[in-house]
């Protein structure tokens, strides 16, 4: 299968223009017919750094779209949110994935493949409930609320009997044994979305304000997505949080959402970014989504992350700044939040936001 390069249908809608309607048709926004020729003009590599959450997606988008395009390199190295916005801000890569969007302070900066005078954008691409993995010998069911979540990871609940845990778990035979509540070591956007829930959902139990960092020194610290999954499956007592894609065969808590206890769907994780606003005060084409953590209605999933891929509105480099259109494009297309879906079992982008992202991402040049 070959793919041109993408200009998405909402993009059209959007910006009602007649002109870019035909550009667009011509430059192709669906994949070319099975065996056929898409003519693809594309050269060149493209280095990605970022969020761990984003890589089973990063792995499909990046052999579908190499496969459509042969002439095209891309290399995405998951090292985490922060490494990747640090790795963007300073050139280093072209483009980054981040569990959270730019600070403010971030875009008052400069960025290393950016036109001089230019500023970088975030776009959502990938939508992912965070689930809270656990071991624990003869527990295989677990309902937590967010505020004795809280107390587990500020190392004030010790142990898995402890009385806030069994009330919540009545029927449940819970052992004396010590938790080993299990955290990124390194700046991850999944601790930053994990933590704004628990400090927006608890706030009398976590006051600590949303951080990439994480904030306490208990527990037991573990480098990016896979390693908090290693230590939760090679421990007993263990719990910890991750993008839901890499749960596996772990027990998943549920959550208590209003007066019930919920399990993660990508369904309940993109009904809540589908409610939440924009953050306001951002460039049109910065598409930065400020989420409600705080919803009661039991078919959200407030324990969300909204992963993106940030890049320049412009790059010094015209043909960088194609291929990372290009790409951008396909990820955020349909066919691309189809792969992520398969991949990672992540939620499309809503119609509305699909709509949002496209237009966003064909201002890039």
């Amino acid at each position: 299968m070959k793919l041109k390069r993408y200009a998405a249908p909402a993009v059209i809608a959007l910006t009602a223009a007649l002109a870019l309607s035909a550009c667009a048709s011509n430059e192709g926004g669906a994949p070319a017919a099975e065996g056929a020729d898409s003519g693809s003009a594309l050269t060149g590599t493209l280095t990605g750094i970022g969020a761990s959450s984003q890589g089973s997606a990063q792995e499909a988008w990046i052999a579908a779209f190499q496969t459509a395009n042969d002439g095209v390199t891309i290399n995405y190295d998951p090292q985490g949110s922060g490494a990747g916005r640090e790795a963007f801000i300073s050139g280093a890569a072209a483009f980054a994935g981040s569990d959270s969007a730019l600070s403010d302070e971030e875009l008052e900066g400069e960025f290393g493949s950016c036109a001089p005078d230019t500023k970088a954008i975030d776009v959502p691409v990938y939508i992912s409930p965070i689930a809270v993995v656990f071991k624990v010998a003869g527990v295989d069911e677990l309902n937590l609320d967010a505020t004795t979540l809280a107390n587990i990871f500020s190392g004030t609940i010790t142990t898995w009997n402890d009385p806030a845990i069994a009330a919540l778990n009545p029927e449940a035979t819970l052992p004396t044994t010590a938790i080993t509540a299990v955290h990124r070591s390194d700046d991850s956007g999944t601790t930053k979305n994990f933590t704004d829930y628990l400090g927006k959902v608890a706030p009398d139990a976590w006051a600590e304000e949303a951080s990439d960092t994480f904030p306490f020194q208990s527990g037991e610290g573990a480098q990016g997505t896979s390693g908090v999954i290693q230590a939760v499956t090679g421990g007993d007592g263990t719990i910890g949080y991750a993008d839901a894609s890499k749960a596996g065969d772990l027990g998943v808590a549920k959550i208590k959402v209003g007066e019930e206890f919920v399990e993660y769907t990508a369904e309940g994780a993109a009904a809540v970014v589908e409610g939440s606003p924009l953050v306001e005060g951002r460039e049109a084409n910065d598409i930065a989504i400020k989420l409600d953590r705080e919803t009661t209605d039991p078919t959200h999933y407030p324990l969300v992350l909204v992963s993106y891929a940030i890049a320049c509105q412009e790059y010094a480099d015209a043909a960088q700044g194609e291929l990372v259109k290009a790409y951008l494009g396909y990820m955020a297309s349909d066919e691309g939040q189809q792969e992520a879906a398969t991949s990672a079992g992540a939620a499309p982008l809503s119609a509305d936001l699909s709509t949002k992202v496209a237009a966003a991402i064909e201002t890039i040049k």
